[in-house]
């Protein structure tokens, strides 16, 4: 038998195969969605401003507790809001019902991927980059978050397609269909909703990349240039008007140019990092995929002036160069690039012949084999530390957890002899399974032991069970974790030490106070007053990585 398999040209993907391959992301989604806290600190920041927008019904202006939050567009919150409202959990705090959109975007990105794949290539190899996405890390934790990204990966997505359509019709006389067009224009304007004009950077760079290297713009007719702007304008106008008039354009100024411009020119919220940070995080970001996309390298090198792997590159490229360029980083910035790479990736191990298996230089060899062992140690890395995160945070071995970082190691190791036996596809496969078994270990047999740990739930219910009124106001100090205000409600005060006095003073009735056992000497002195301490609570802060103490008072 051969090492390398071409696709079969005959084999296409029918509506009933997208509808399977949809069940089984779903439910590779699923798992962790519910047993997860609300996570801080962006996560929790957009639940709680959703969960204000249903309460107030101020659909219009965003606020988390009592200040506008004027960062993005209001498109995630009314898609979260419209996800609570559906299945009825607003008063229940249910954080799985916030985390719907992000679960439905995540599959419906894959279902996209496979689509473009099978646009510019064939079946065989949209299918492949769909898993390849589909169990990539990045996605696999935002799929899982209230967050934006993974709504505005799939409306990029959708605008991709459009334009891969387009492009493939070149050379054709007859138009596409009308729906290509809307279908562009409709995403563009969803996308410029949720995050405002990031959605440009791919759905616009790529056709100029494009007619820039190709010289060649005549493509551009099956997008309707001439009124398909006009979709996004009138889609994205009234919510501007009506924010316009009620933050009396502070909207504006916060969101583009504290926000967007900020981000470019200078490092916010202590992300600001050197060029080359993406490339870096890459091997785990698109861990198990990313050791096939570092095999691929050469031959997408050798075949970047065909037209499908041309249309790849320049979606990625620009994309990739710009978020490099710019001071602040987080790794979710270049997700839209993964769904092309994860293309590439499958259309050069679907293609690659049978005379060239892989880096043959001295140095190509040396390096491959060292990207090699970097990803076997982040593969039992993430089986093996998940599973002494969740003994240190419970000081329990979840015996049944190492069944499963058994299984993703035999996986692993098999992965590398296919390699070395030159069956890189079989290797592909086989390193899909042990994603798949890492996902099932952490998120179905890890989290759920975890449930009771985090340390803003363990507040949240020794509070709900000690206040002694039922309107009662907790202010916390040294910890002001916005998770807390989403389990607690908007009027938790996050205070530091001698503001919390104050605030027990003025509410000795019913008011409470948690307190760092570190801060409880200036809490003490600066209240005078005699107090109770009802309750010890004890964790971990993971996103400090902190271990607290704190104490729980009210007035005597």
């Amino acid at each position: 038998m051969t090492p390398f398999k071409t696709a079969d040209k005959n084999f296409h993907l029918k509506p009933g195969h997208y509808l399977w391959l949809a069940l089984f992301i779903f439910m590779l989604f699923v798992p962790g969605r519910a047993s997860l806290p609300p996570l801080d600190r962006d996560e929790a920041r957009y639940m709680q401003a959703t969960s204000q927008m249903i309460e107030s019904k101020n659909y219009i202006d965003v606020r988390f507790q009592d200040k506008p939050r004027y960062l993005q567009p209001v498109g995630i919150y009314w898609l979260e809001a419209l996800a609570v409202n559906m299945t009825r959990t607003a008063q229940d705090k249910a954080v799985w019902a916030y985390r719907l959109p992000s679960l439905f975007a995540a599959v419906g990105s894959v279902l996209v991927t496979v689509w473009i794949g099978s646009i510019l290539f064939d079946s065989y190899i949209g299918l492949l980059a769909g898993l390849l996405l589909a169990v990539s890390v990045l996605l696999t934790a935002e799929g899982r978050m209230a967050t934006i990204d993974t709504c505005l990966l799939f409306c990029i997505l959708l605008a991709q397609s459009s334009l891969a359509r387009a492009w493939v019709a070149r050379s054709q006389k007859q138009k596409l269909p009308l729906s290509v067009p809307l279908i562009y224009w409709i995403a563009i304007g969803s996308g410029l909703m949720l995050k405002g004009p990031v959605v440009l950077i791919p759905t616009f760079l790529t056709p100029i990349s494009l007619a820039w290297i190709s010289k060649n713009k005549t493509w551009w007719k099956h997008l309707r240039l001439g009124w398909g702007w006009l979709i996004p304008f009138v889609m994205t106008l009234p919510w501007c008007i009506a924010i316009w008039h009620i933050s009396h354009g502070q909207f504006f100024g916060d969101a583009i140019g504290n926000n967007f411009v900020g981000k470019i020119t200078s490092g916010q919220q202590a992300h600001g990092l050197l060029p080359g940070y993406y490339l870096a995080i890459f091997l785990v970001s698109f861990w198990p995929g990313s050791l096939f996309t570092a095999w691929c390298l050469p031959y997408i090198w050798k075949k970047r002036k065909v037209a499908s792997f041309e249309f790849l590159l320049c979606w990625v490229i620009p994309h990739w160069i710009i978020f490099e360029a710019i001071a602040t980083k987080l790794p979710h910035y270049v997700l839209p690039t993964y769904p092309a790479i994860a293309i590439l990736t499958s259309a050069s191990l679907w293609n690659i012949s049978e005379d060239w298996i892989g880096p043959i230089s001295k140095w190509g060899k040396g390096l491959f084999n060292l990207y090699m062992g970097l990803w076997c140690v982040v593969g039992l890395s993430l089986t093996l530390g998940s599973i002494y995160c969740t003994h240190y945070m419970t000081g329990v071995w979840i015996n049944s957890a190492f069944i499963g970082a058994f299984a993703v190691s035999i996986l692993i190791v098999y992965t590398i002899y296919y390699i070395f036996q030159h069956n890189v596809q079989r290797a592909c496969l086989t390193a899909i399974g042990s994603a798949i078994v890492l996902y099932i270990e952490i998120f179905v047999v890890l989290l759920p032991c975890l449930h009771s740990e985090w340390l803003s739930n363990k507040i949240a219910q020794t509070v709900n069970l000690a206040k002694p009124c039922k309107s009662s106001v907790l202010a916390s100090a040294s910890y002001s974790e916005p998770s807390l205000v989403f389990l607690l409600g908007k009027n938790t005060q996050l205070l530091n030490a001698e503001r919390s006095a104050d605030f027990l003073k003025k509410n000795s009735s019913c008011g409470l106070v948690l307190i760092n056992h570190k801060d409880r000497n200036q809490f003490l002195n600066k209240l005078n007053k005699p107090v109770v301490k009802i309750a010890q609570i004890q964790g971990l802060n993971y996103s400090s990585g902190k271990k607290l103490n704190l104490e729980l008072y009210k007035v005597k």
